[in-house]
């Protein structure tokens, strides 16, 4: 599978986006080719090498006569769906302009079907979101993944007036990734490059395994201080973790405590698994004062982290919860039903390369069924094997 990682070290934008594409093989004349689907009249899109401080970048230029600016998104959606792109191209884009979309309304209040764009509307922020799919099309990406983003600090002059970086419809689109600044009072992200990433990346966080097989730097307008002002583009082969195993970022929280009444924890747990959490354990430690303690590890989704956070303050005794990230590494898995003498019970499948190496029935499945008829449990999951064994032979 073709793997894209967008690195933000200095933010991303449209234009940077597709001079990226383009250093990293897309031909312009392509690009071009695909945006003369769109029947938009009064545009015309260059590439030229430039420096940018210390680094060569290609800097993909968007020139527009049409000088209007607010257009809607149902009117936009419409114009990528009469075209003659590509199905996956037309999906693609439009899934982009929705998600910025849904930004928009939520900061605006205001519903969707009403929402206009103003800059983004705009001919040249159109081509850069089509051109970029066109460009994701014909280097064959289908997996994006993308490094935590440098939004920039300051103010921003937009149609609404000046608004601090970032902006909050870009805000409001990175909510739940990593983000950070490093104090260039710049506008490092864009409402476009936000909706990009936001839409089209499952990974946020370190470079996944990958065999890079090209490599572009898309330049940015202005000259920055202290770094260059361009966005790395990594595309190659997503290479197999381990035997077939995907990856994905998680938060762990931990929480050291000494002094919470243990009939809690079993409550905690379950609340917290409730509100999300992927796994819950405690471990026994040994604290200060040489005190025996249990440690709270509660595993999360990056975007679950301040929920939890609320769960683990309110119903334990901890003044303080710590938190990081860490990849975790998974087995594909799929659910299987089978029908016993007992009932219906899944059974859960986990493979790598096409090959199966688990299978194990649900547990509160057989727990519910043994329960029910009064038979024991070891029996139940037994039966439920063989049934599987029988419905999957091999």
């Amino acid at each position: 599978m073709k793997v894209a990682y967008f690195d933000c070290f200095s933010g991303i934008s449209g234009d940077m986006t597709l001079g990226a594409l383009v250093d990293a093989g897309c031909p312009l004349e392509e690009l071009r080719e695909g945006l003369a689907e769109l029947r938009l009249a009064g545009w015309e899109i260059s590439a030229e090498k430039v420096w940018k401080n210390g680094m060569s970048a290609t800097w993909v230029r968007v020139k527009a006569e049409d000088q209007q600016k607010h257009r809607s998104l149902s009117a936009i959606l419409e114009m990528i769906e009469r075209s003659g792109l590509g199905q996956p191209v037309r999906e693609r884009a439009a899934a982009i302009f929705r998600r910025l979309g849904e930004a928009e309304a939520k900061v605006h209040d205001a519903p969707l079907e009403k929402i206009h764009f103003h800059e983004v509307g705009a001919v040249d922020s159109i081509v850069d979101i089509v051109g970029a799919s066109i460009g994701f099309a014909a280097l064959g990406i289908e997996r994006f993944a993308c490094s935590p983003l440098n939004v920039g600090s300051g103010t921003v002059k937009t149609a609404h007036g000046l608004l601090p970086v970032p902006a909050p419809a870009t805000a409001e689109l990175l909510r739940g990734k990593p983000t950070y600044s490093n104090g260039v009072e710049r506008e490092l992200v864009t409402p476009t490059g936000a909706a990009i990433v936001a839409t089209l990346c499952t990974e946020f966080g370190a470079q996944p395994r990958m065999k890079t097989a090209a490599i572009g730097y898309g330049a940015g307008t202005i000259d920055l201080p202290g770094q260059p002002n361009v966005v790395r583009l990594l595309v190659g082969e997503a290479a197999e973790a381990g035997q077939g195993t995907g990856t994905e970022e998680i938060a762990v929280i931990e929480a050291n405590l000494d002094d919470m009444n243990p009939q809690i924890y079993g409550y905690v747990l379950e609340k917290a698994l409730a509100a999300g959490a992927l796994d819950v354990y405690t471990t026994p430690v040994q604290m200060k004062k040489n005190r025996p303690g249990t440690l709270l590890t509660v595993l999360c989704r990056p975007e679950g982290v301040d929920a939890l956070m609320k769960l683990i303050f309110a119903e334990t005794t901890t003044l303080g919860a710590r938190t990081y990230r860490a990849e975790r590494r998974f087995l594909p898995r799929e659910w299987v039903s089978v029908r016993t003498e007992f009932g219906e019970v899944r059974i859960k499948v986990s493979r790598a390369n096409g090959r199966i190496l688990h299978v194990a029935p649900e547990y509160e499945d057989c727990r519910k069924l043994a329960a029910e008829r009064d038979v024991p449990l070891q029996r139940v999951m037994a039966e439920a094997l063989r049934a599987y064994e029988e419905k999957e032979p091999g």
